[in-house]
């Protein structure tokens, strides 16, 4: 009865062969008189035929193929000699030494090329960093203003706006003219002469805030002639925007300016 196993299936194929070898050895032996040796033998034979039957179980054990590191196999003449111990042992295993002469090429490359890129990044950061720091396109483009004042009346005041600050522009008359240069600018609270604050002398460009508490002053108003007055605490400026009279400190300050296209127009920052 087949149980499935396959190591009973082997050992019942070898009984099998034996009985056959068995038959045939008893039929020849008389012809050729070598039955008492077969007999003998007869042991050694049924344990050779047992041997392929245990191999073909499944559960046997498997030889395993010992190889050295190099490859070679046992039973040859490379077998002998172990890369890893004995006299013929290589240094670190097989393994080139830290610092080995020849690796310096490649190790020198890795490290350079680590440090570039380091370095690139460390140079990026900075750049973007600096340049949030740069005035954004909308406040440039307020950096400078052109302003046309051939049409300015004389002793008329225009007010433009720069950099969020107002700006007066006045064309003062032969009468604000003379009541501003026949005073001594040296005794004043803070001295300077008309010269000194404008190019043309009709032309008078300054910042339209106090300078008391940055309030603005009202044009062609107070006790001078085309002058400024501060309503809130009450300076009072002449026609060269110096102050007079009042808590302001300094006279209104003159803006950077020049003229171009052939002085019909100011341009401003």
């Amino acid at each position: 009865e087949m149980t499935g196993c396959t190591e009973c299936e082997g050992m019942a194929s070898g009984r099998m062969l034996l009985s056959q070898l068995r038959s045939a050895v008893a039929a020849h032996a008389p012809r050729c008189g070598a039955a008492p040796a077969m007999r003998t033998n007869m042991p050694s034979m049924a344990a050779a035929l047992r041997a392929p039957a245990r191999s073909m179980s499944t559960n046997s054990v498997q030889p395993v193929i010992s190889k050295t590191p190099n490859g070679a196999m046992p039973g040859t003449e490379s077998y002998a000699m172990d890369p890893y111990q004995g006299e013929d042992a290589v240094k670190n295993g097989g393994r080139m030494q830290p610092g080995d002469p020849s690796r310096r090429a490649f190790t020198y490359f890795m490290i350079g090329g680590a440090r570039f890129v380091y370095a690139s990044i460390a140079r990026l950061t900075v750049l973007k960093f600096v340049n949030s720091m740069n005035a954004s396109a909308d406040v440039l483009a307020l950096a400078s203003i052109e302003v046309p004042v051939a049409g300015i009346p004389e002793g008329g005041c225009i007010v433009v706006k720069w950099r969020g600050k107002p700006v007066f522009i006045k064309k003062r008359n032969e009468e604000e003219l003379a009541d501003i240069n026949k005073v001594d600018w040296k005794t004043l609270r803070d001295p300077q002469s008309d010269k000194a604050r404008r190019i043309k002398e009709e032309i008078l460009v300054v910042l339209g805030v106090c300078t008391h508490l940055g309030c603005v002053p009202i044009s062609n108003a107070g006790n001078y002639k085309g002058g400024w007055f501060c309503p809130c605490h009450g300076s009072h400026y002449d026609a060269s925007a110096r102050i007079r009279m009042g808590p302001a400190p300094l006279n209104l300050e003159v803006p950077p300016y020049e003229y171009i296209d052939g002085g019909a127009k100011v341009k401003i920052g």
